[in-house]
């Protein structure tokens, strides 16, 4: 059976759905004002394996994830300026135009690393009216009150609230209302959100001209689309102590109930060590990785082999080393494609059954893929080894079917002191500094790479 590590009771639970065989799930989706990094991206992967363990079960799953194109401020406790709008000033675009620009390549990203996608795609912008009900509903109830910059959610007429992230009401420790003297505690946070006559993104409502609070879209969406009961809800371990703590009080408050039963979260990729800073130099994109050299599959590998609770360090020589690991399975399962050796049909079941037991203890993946190396390792080549293990792939999703001609090819990774030159080339040529262009593409080529011209800068491969 199926049990998952439940944030809000802090226990691993079986897992049994509230509607037979229907999984009910929502997952935070990305906010669409810049690229998604690696460590966003890691929140998907998560969310892929989740999906697929739970179709592996046999269940048809019911999902929803959001696109926060309007109400993400630039900090959770609602201060500063919107994310999109800001985006869209600096880059002289239309809000809308940031969104489509950042979605379109998130959910190229998505396609990239194989990640199963929601059966619901639901943008904030398309759910204003259901948001303004949602904060109505509320405000019937007695938890709203209003202030001069919006309408709030009053954490103290919520008697639970704190359950998630443990949060004490007479501690708020450094939550700050430097902005919102009149709240009437640190952790209230906005419903509505009153934005003057030059904000770009604003709707009319009942409590005046405004926009909403980031938090209220996944409620205003879950319970559009969900109901307002349902199994899953999933993001990462950053949501955890304020946008799902104050989903959960908004959710409950409106419904009278325990409107999520199980909230899954995943931890955080570090980098070298430590968090990614764009002062540093360590923000990635899957589009840095591939320009190095690497597959984005090759991340996914990489993510697989650490369990989803636990934090992860990157690194490129970690990365390395996983696809490496990856481009040596494929090879593995090559010679067994063409296997014609028998295998014990006992031996097979007991496979099988040991990868579904990782994979619904908690979604052991780590496990699982331990199961799968050892089956390639110790049975003989057989055509029934490499069906098994793309029976396995359903799960695991890292697109494992090989074709015959496929070859085992070593990886090449693009030094940094040849990333450096290219990248100073692609200045040169940007100032039309051909002289200077064409030096650093010999000097390039000396260290043993090619380089090319592309619409997204250029492309380096090992001559």
């Amino acid at each position: 059976m199926l049990k998952l590590f439940n944030s809000l009771t802090n226990k691993k639970e079986v897992f049994k759905p509230i509607d037979n065989d229907l999984v009910k799930m929502y997952s935070c989706g990305p906010t669409v004002y810049s690229y998604q990094h690696i460590g966003n991206m890691r929140a998907y992967i998560f969310m892929d394996t989740l999906r697929r363990t739970i179709k592996y079960n046999g269940y048809k799953i019911k999902g929803v994830m959001n696109v926060t194109d309007v109400g993400h401020l630039t900090s959770d406790e609602d201060s500063g300026a919107d994310k999109v709008e800001s985006a869209a000033k600096k880059e002289n675009k239309t809000p809308e135009e940031i969104a489509k620009f950042y979605s379109d390549i998130f959910f190229h990203d998505l396609e990239l690393l194989n990640i199963d996608i929601p059966e619901y795609i639901t943008p904030a912008t398309k759910y204003i009216p259901q948001m303004i009900e949602f904060v109505r509903g509320l405000e019937k109830k007695g938890y709203t009150y209003r202030i001069e910059d919006g309408i709030y959610f009053d954490v103290k007429k919520f008697s639970k609230y704190g359950q998630l992230s443990n949060k004490d009401l007479n501690r708020p420790g450094n939550a700050r209302i430097e902005e919102n003297s009149n709240k009437h505690h640190a952790f209230d946070f906005a419903l509505w959100k009153f934005v003057p006559d030059s904000h770009i993104m604003k709707w009319d409502s009942p409590w005046g001209i405004g926009c909403p609070g980031w938090h209220i879209e996944c409620s205003a969406m879950s319970k559009d689309i969900l109901g307002d009961k349902f199994d899953i809800h999933t993001g990462g371990i950053d949501h955890k102590t304020v946008h799902h703590e104050d989903e959960i009080a908004q959710n409950d408050a409106l419904a009278g109930h325990r409107v999520v039963n199980t909230w899954i979260h995943n931890e955080f990729l570090l980098v070298d060590g430590g968090k990614m800073s764009k002062s540093l130099g360590n923000v990635y994109t899957l589009a840095d990785l591939k320009q190095r050299g690497f597959n984005p599959l090759d991340f996914k590998f990489f993510c697989l082999n650490t369990h989803y609770s636990k934090k992860i360090n990157f690194t490129f020589d970690g990365l390395k080393a996983s696809a490496m690991g990856y481009k040596k399975l494929k090879a593995n399962l090559q010679e067994h494609k063409v296997g014609t050796e028998k295998v014990d049909s006992e031996k097979i079941d007991d496979y099988k059954q040991k990868f579904l037991d990782a994979i619904n203890d908690d979604l052991n993946f780590p496990l699982a893929i331990g199961v799968l190396w050892t089956m390639l390792k110790t049975e003989p080549k057989s055509i029934v080894v490499y069906k098994t293990a793309m029976q396995f792939d359903k799960a695991l999703g890292l697109e494992l079917e090989v074709k015959e001609e496929e070859p085992f090819e070593e990886i090449d990774i693009i030094p940094q002191n040849v990333k450096d030159l290219a990248d100073a080339r692609l200045l040169a040529r940007q100032s039309k500094k051909w002289e200077e262009s064409d030096r650093l593409r010999e000097k390039i080529a000396e260290l043993g790479f090619n380089i090319k011209d592309s619409k997204n800068g250029y492309e380096l491969e090992k001559i």
